[in-house]
């Protein structure tokens, strides 16, 4: 006697042939034949041909077969919730136990198609069966198939098949970003040395132009700016090139800009941020400057003496013509004199401004 539990059955075999299937309970199995106890939340594998299994009637009407393809996998769910993933081969699932339900997907391309929920995704990865692509926020990425561009992906999580075809990703920041030239020594036309420092400023608005027409689109960009940079600093006198220096940034991005344009970028803006001159011809450079600020100071003192002059002239002009007023001088000059006199002794006999007088030319 074999007994069979719930959510099991019995395959009787004999002589490699299914005789019989049986259900929960107790069962009487003869001598020459064999039961085989298997579970039906499983899939049937006996070990048994296939052509064989399919001969017994009673057997395959209790069975459902899957047959998955090479370019196919079987998405096996219960209930809504995934149980397993099917690869190639044929599968036999028991009927009635348990709500199974069967979604074949094609891989033969590395596009997933609607069939498949996502969320199975993550689950298919861990598999093997998919990759996924993250493009992070600011970027953009450009999609390649076997080395062929198939199109630009935008921020966000992309996921393809795993088969045998190459999926690449090449990405780039595609906000505006900030590119320094800096410490670049060069010669004026008047044979000065200085040290320039350029900042740019430039986006990738083309990323199939940039990434794939151009190899280091970044380093093309920086080589273009520090050449038109050396060209025209070259052509300027020293004084020139700092009497341009603004306009210099607006020069270098009219110079360069079609060279952006063919590397896949716009260029926003270019300025010069720092002119530096370089060992003694900073030294000499100071004495000049020095010696102007000295030169003008020297002309602001003459300035002052020759209006301090002229007030001095009109003044004794004026003394000069006007009596009482030559009167009233006299006697300011008396007063100033007097305050630093302890005593003075005068006779009441004569005129008081003429013996004070007399008495200061004495005492010279």
């Amino acid at each position: 006697m074999k007994r069979i539990t719930t959510g099991k059955r019995g395959i009787v075999l004999k002589n490699g042939t299914v005789t019989r299937v049986l259900g929960a309970g107790w069962h009487f199995i003869l001598w020459n034949e064999r039961c085989v106890i298997v579970s039906m939340t499983q899939p049937l594998t006996l070990g048994i041909d296939l052509e064989i299994l399919r001969s017994n009637t009673a057997l395959m009407e209790q069975l459902t077969m899957v047959e998955v393809m090479a370019s196919e996998v079987c998405i096996v769910t219960v209930n809504g919730h995934l149980d397993r993933v099917l690869q190639e081969g044929t599968y036999l699932f028991w009927k009635g136990f348990r709500d199974y339900a069967f979604a074949k997907a094609d891989t033969t391309s590395v596009y997933i198609d609607n069939d498949v929920p996502v969320a199975f995704y993550k689950t298919l990865r861990d598999l093997g069966l998919m990759m996924a692509v993250t493009v992070n926020s600011g970027e953009n990425a450009v999609l390649m198939l076997e080395g062929k561009e198939s199109g630009v992906l935008e921020a966000g999580d992309y996921w393809f098949w795993n088969n045998d075809t190459r999926v690449e990703v090449a990405r780039t920041d595609m906000r505006k970003r900030m590119l320094e030239i800096s410490g670049q020594e060069i010669l004026t036309s008047d044979k000065v040395t200085v040290r320039v420092t350029l900042t740019a400023v430039f986006k990738v608005v083309n990323i199939v132009t940039a990434i794939l027409e151009n190899k280091a689109f970044e380093t093309q960009l920086y080589i273009a700016l520090q050449h038109a940079l050396r060209v025209l600093v070259g052509a300027f006198t020293m004084d020139e090139l700092l009497e341009n220096k603004a306009a210099l940034g607006d020069s270098l991005r009219e110079t360069v800009s079609g060279t952006a344009t063919d590397l896949g970028i716009e260029l926003y803006t270019v300025g010069v941020k720092d002119v530096i001159l370089t060992g003694e011809m900073r030294a000499m450079m100071n004495k000049v400057i020095l010696a102007q600020k000295e030169a003008q100071a020297s002309v602001i003192t003459r300035r002052e003496e020759a209006a301090q002059t002229r007030l001095m002239l009109n003044a004794a002009k004026l003394v000069d013509e006007n009596e009482t007023l030559f009167k009233l001088k006299e006697m300011e000059f008396i007063e100033r004199i007097a305050d630093r006199v302890g005593e003075i002794s005068l006779s009441s006999n004569g005129n008081m401004v003429r013996q004070l007088k007399e008495i200061f030319t004495a005492a010279k």
